[in-house]
């Protein structure tokens, strides 16, 4: 169910699902989504309150990512969340098809988040895409499995492969994985920058103060901007204007950028180019 939210998401914000004093904050924090954690940031002593929390009042665009197929918490985070008014969920370490299709049948008209994490993952990505509603890129845990380091070159075959698998399946852009550093705004907003020259949509933030630079990283630069701004949108085939050739894939481009633009000042009402 790829609603206007699920494909908007530039900068969702993780938060520990046994804080629940910590979801409104996160709600205010400027991310456009809240996603409660009820795997990786909460210890196996704390899966259970963690689950009880999610009875409580949630922020509108509630993401909650859930355990792994594989884990013996599985089963119990569906049913915790079954019914619950989440605009969706993550699902973990996903690495089949089935698995996907194993949670939509459990939980019905929800939008599903696949994360790629392993090898295996990725090898069936393409299929994954098929029943997800957007991909999102594990890269610490992919690194992990692979043994390689956690560096661009190293995993830009990995986020090329998610990139057109989404394109593939008519998806939202993916996700890309964390950046750990949380005070360096000037390396989270790189990241960001990087992520979006390679074509993904977003990247998950794992602290408040991530949110305003991934933000800035994904919104087109002044020159991108003024670029767009002169492109004849509404045209056809093919003109010349100031001497450059100017066709369709120039059009749609230029209103891709002008999309991200929009979807940037829209969630961030402080966004602005970047120079």
């Amino acid at each position: 169910m790829v609603t206007p939210a699920v494909a908007a998401c530039i900068a969702p914000l993780f938060v520990p699902g046994d804080r629940p004093e910590r979801f409104a904050k996160a709600a205010v924090s400027g991310a456009d989504a809240v996603i409660i954690d009820l795997e990786d940031a909460v210890s196996p002593s704390q899966k259970a309150r963690a689950r009880i929390s999610l009875s409580g009042p949630l922020p509108s665009r509630t993401i909650v990512r859930i355990n792994g197929p594989q884990t013996v918490w599985f089963s119990s985070d569906l049913k915790a969340i079954e019914g619950l008014p989440l605009a969706g969920v993550m699902v973990p370490k996903v690495e089949s098809a089935g698995e996907v299709s194993s949670i939509r049948a459990a939980l019905g008209d929800v939008a599903i988040f696949a994360i790629v994490e392993s090898a295996r993952g990725l090898s069936e990505c393409k299929s994954i895409a098929v029943v997800a509603d957007r991909l999102a890129f594990g890269s610490i845990d992919f690194v992990a499995d692979l043994g390689c380091s956690h560096e661009r070159e190293s995993l830009l075959c990995a986020r090329s492969d998610l990139v057109l698998a989404s394109r593939l399946s008519n998806l939202p852009p993916p996700l890309d994985g964390v950046t750990l550093e949380i005070d360096d705004t000037a390396r989270i907003s790189d990241d960001a920058r990087y992520a979006a020259s390679l074509g993904f949509g977003g990247k998950l933030c794992i602290h408040p103060r991530q949110i305003s630079p991934t933000r800035a990283g994904f919104h087109p630069t002044k020159s991108e901007l003024e670029w767009a701004e002169s492109i004849p949108l509404d045209g056809t085939g093919v003109v010349s204007i100031g001497g450059k050739m100017i066709d369709e894939p120039v059009r749609l481009n230029a209103k891709r950028i002008l999309a991200r633009a929009k979807a940037c000042s829209e969630c961030d009402g402080d966004a602005a180019p970047r120079t």
